[in-house]
């Protein structure tokens, strides 16, 4: 072939290549039935799908395409929803393709990263999914101590990436969950009384706005979304990539648990509050009370970043107390305790959950606790991340996260099978709650519900509120990121 020929011919194949044999795949596809913004259904016309579709380097699926079924699903199994188009994104170039897409046709959109949103709020029906799961991938800058994520990535590869080269960042605590997602609700972790929250440690994030505008947000650059993003959750737009702070740390770590059946649970709990609130920052212990055949157990996750021997001094009272029926704390890679937990949450399983942020525990408090979940069936379990420590080191107007006073975040889940029972476990999970909210001050929208009421917003945000809902109107004025914990536009 003739070298003029060859660049004609790659010139032909570059301008057709986006379209990937889409016409063929759509042209016998009509009207597409669609919901708007404001819940009314439409059509959209079968011409403006066609070019919504050719523009994108990325497929975009419709109920009638091969794959549609698969990509629709979300880690929740409780949400079964049918969008009428599944953007899946390739780049940045895409997403802001879908959100001008989203915004001229005033389509319901919801924005999908790793899709592990517990409130469902990362799929919906009639509307558009922005999917972000084809984005993937962690570069590691260890000379900067820099990792630079992109928004479909998970946190498992985050971890895997940054142990590599002796460095770490707070990263939730089961390894499928979406970095993106955890973030930008705030993000507790295993290391987050030694590095404070994930979002703590952003140092820009790139992002995409209502408007379709691309936006470097940092504490140099465009420092008021900066400011939101840091947990006021998708409300501001589509993060495209973080880039986080790094931190020197040993990969092995000392982990591992201890547990204690519910009779013993009092004193085990007593001692674990009393440790708890004077740990130094390189020790997370997260408590637990779950269900066992053998019966209900009281648990205590133990993960100690520093120095290995003063750890094993440091918990030897723990490890005292009673006669736990699991003690088998030892050095484990990080990367290990990480994902330990990740079979209790498979996805497709079905769940609810509830949670408030707690600034003490007092003796009265344990007891109604263990009192509530004893007469819990086995499907209930409760948690909470253990808090103080570098967390609470940071202003709260410092970040749109609102709670810095907190001790533990409890957290209430249910999990089951069939989807004909989530009314019965929805109703049960309420229920259980309702009890123990009266401890609880606010909500962490990474763990709650979608049917969280407003009057809760403004308990959690407090002094925040008022600026997060200015910062709304100003990036996001007719709230087409509405599906997420949603802060209303102050117009």
């Amino acid at each position: 072939m003739k070298r003029r020929e060859f660049v004609g011919a790659g010139l032909a194949l570059s301008t057709a290549w986006p379209l990937r044999g889409w016409s063929a795949v759509l042209k016998d596809v009509g009207d597409v039935a669609a919901r708007s913004l404001d819940g009314a259904d439409f059509n959209l016309a079968s011409s403006s799908v066609q070019d919504f579709a050719t523009s994108l380097r990325g497929e975009l699926l419709l109920r009638e395409t091969p794959g549609y079924d698969a990509r629709r699903r979300v880690f929740n199994g409780m949400f079964d929803k049918k969008p009428a188009l599944i953007a899946c994104c390739t780049g940045t170039a895409d997403v802001r393709r879908a959100v001008d897409f989203a915004r001229e046709h005033r389509l319901l959109t919801a924005v999908r990263a790793g899709g592990h949103s517990i409130s469902g709020k990362s799929t919906c029906d009639g509307g558009l999914v922005i999917d972000l799961q084809a984005m993937q991938g962690v570069r590691v800058d260890p000379e900067a101590a820099r990792a630079h994520l992109e928004a479909g990535s998970l946190l498992g590869q985050l971890d895997y990436e940054c142990a590599a080269f002796g460095l770490a960042t707070t990263a939730g605590t089961v390894s499928h969950t979406g970095a993106a997602g955890l973030t930008l609700g705030g993000g507790f972790g295993r290391l987050g009384r030694r590095f404070g929250l994930a979002c703590d440690n952003v140092a820009a994030f790139d992002v995409v706005t209502a408007d379709g505008k691309f936006l470097r947000v940092s504490a140099d650059e465009n420092t008021d979304l900066f400011w939101g993003l840091r947990g006021g959750g998708g409300n501001f737009g589509v993060v495209t990539s973080i880039e986080y702070r790094l931190h020197p740390m040993n990969p092995v770590i000392l982990g591992g648990y201890l547990a204690w059946p519910l009779d013993h649970a009092r004193d085990a709990w007593r001692r674990y509050r009393d440790l708890a609130s004077d740990a130094p920052d390189v020790v997370n212990l997260t408590f637990d009370l779950h269900w066992e055949e053998a019966g209900p157990l009281f648990g205590i996750e133990v993960c100690w970043s520093g120095d290995h021997a003063e750890g094993e001094q440091w918990l030897k009272p723990l490890r005292a107390t009673g006669k736990p029926v699991v003690n088998d704390v030892a050095p484990m890679p990080y990367v290990r305790i990480q994902s330990s937990i990740d079979a209790l949450y498979p996805h497709g399983g079905l769940y609810y959950m509830k949670s408030g942020f707690v600034t003490q525990l007092a003796d009265d408090d344990i007891d109604l606790i263990i009192d509530v979940f004893r007469r819990t069936p086995p499907q209930l379990a409760m948690f909470a991340d253990h808090c103080g420590g570098a967390y609470g080191r940071v202003a709260q107007a410092a970040t749109a996260f609102p709670r810095r006073d907190m001790a533990f975040v409890p957290a209430l889940v249910a999990s089951w099978k069939d989807p004909a029972e989530s009314d019965s476990w929805i109703s049960k999970t309420r229920t259980t709650w309702q009890e123990l909210a009266p401890l609880t001050r606010g909500f962490y929208i990474n763990y709650t519900a979608a049917d969280t009421g407003l009057a809760s917003y403004h308990e959690n945000y407090g002094p925040n509120l008022k600026r997060l809902m200015n910062l709304k109107a100003r990036y996001d004025p007719q709230n087409l990121f509405r599906l997420n914990a949603n802060v209303q536009p102050k117009i």
